[in-house]
């Protein structure tokens, strides 16, 4: 792989450094981080938004209210110092529509493969903000922070990812040479100004229409994450089903649970062909 030429520049001189086992980590100080993180900022090895192979976190339910095409401040905490930069992406619908990790150029070890530089967007394409941020080679004591330009755009719950690429380092599992963080973002595009075009548009929440399920079917829906495993939520409800007593609209037509990156898994077991569906559909403003 072909490496950025500006990071070489910033790192020619550790390209030849033995290699040693440290790890960086980072705190995510503003906006607030959507897991709670302990002292170092962990857990945060894998991608998109942390969590580790056996320690998924746990979600601090906080929400940042911010106004689309103005200024957010984004501040972090480097807590294990390591040569490296940061990037800044943003996801309106899903964590699907984030970047994989930056592209890295290694060296080989007698410890395996060892990073020298990650390829950097410039300019940046969506759905990355800013790239290149902060590159440094040496410890600070003090955070990194800057403001940086957000789309005016409307979204009830967009992510913001915060990722560090580590130069000289070994390979991490999971996460290889980068380390994660993400916050839940609320954008309210500002009315004057126009929506910017090219990033998704946000897609409206749907409703799960059982109006006409049979009383004898049985059938439930459970709530999972992107790993496939229950997801919590602040409701801390996991699945509904033919035994549960649901009030429905007037239209036989039930609201979902708003939550962010999940996904419904049906399971039905029907005498006749008629199913459970769905079916996207804008809900009613109040």
């Amino acid at each position: 792989m072909k490496p950025s030429a500006a990071f070489l520049v910033a790192f020619g001189g550790l390209v030849v450094a033995l290699p040693t086992a440290v790890h960086a980590h980072f705190r995510l100080l503003q906006p607030a981080s959507w897991l709670i993180e302990d002292a170092i900022g962990d857990p945060q090895k894998a991608g998109p938004c942390g969590g580790t192979n056996t320690d998924w976190g746990k979600p601090s339910y906080i929400v940042t209210r911010v106004t689309g095409g103005q200024k957010l401040h984004i501040k972090v905490q480097e807590m294990v110092f390591h040569p490296g930069h940061y990037r800044v992406a943003l996801a309106v619908n899903s964590r699907s529509e984030l970047p994989l990790d930056p592209e890295v150029t290694t060296r080989d070890t007698d410890r395996g493969p060892w990073s020298v530089s990650a390829k950097i967007q410039n300019p940046p394409q969506i759905p990355v903000l800013v790239d290149g941020l902060w590159p440094h080679t040496a410890r600070t004591e003090a955070p990194f922070e800057t403001d940086i330009q957000l789309p005016n755009i409307n979204c009830k719950k967009c992510t913001l990812q915060v990722v560090e690429f580590m130069a000289e380092h070994p390979v991490n599992n999971p996460g290889n040479f980068t380390y994660h963080h993400c916050a839940d973002l609320e954008i309210t595009a500002d009315a004057a100004k126009p929506i910017d075009k090219g990033w998704p548009p946000e897609i409206l929440p749907h409703i799960l229409d059982i109006g006409w399920r049979l009383p004898t079917s049985l059938w439930s829906l459970a709530l999972c994450n992107e790993r496939s495993l229950l997801g919590e939520n602040p409701t801390d409800r996991y699945w509904i089903g033919d035994r549960d007593r649901l009030t429905s609209h007037d239209d036989g037509s039930l609201d979902p649970l708003r939550a962010a990156d999940f996904h419904r898994i049906v399971r039905s077991w029907w005498s006749r062909e008629e199913r459970l569906v769905e079916r996207p559909r804008a809900l009613p403003t109040t």
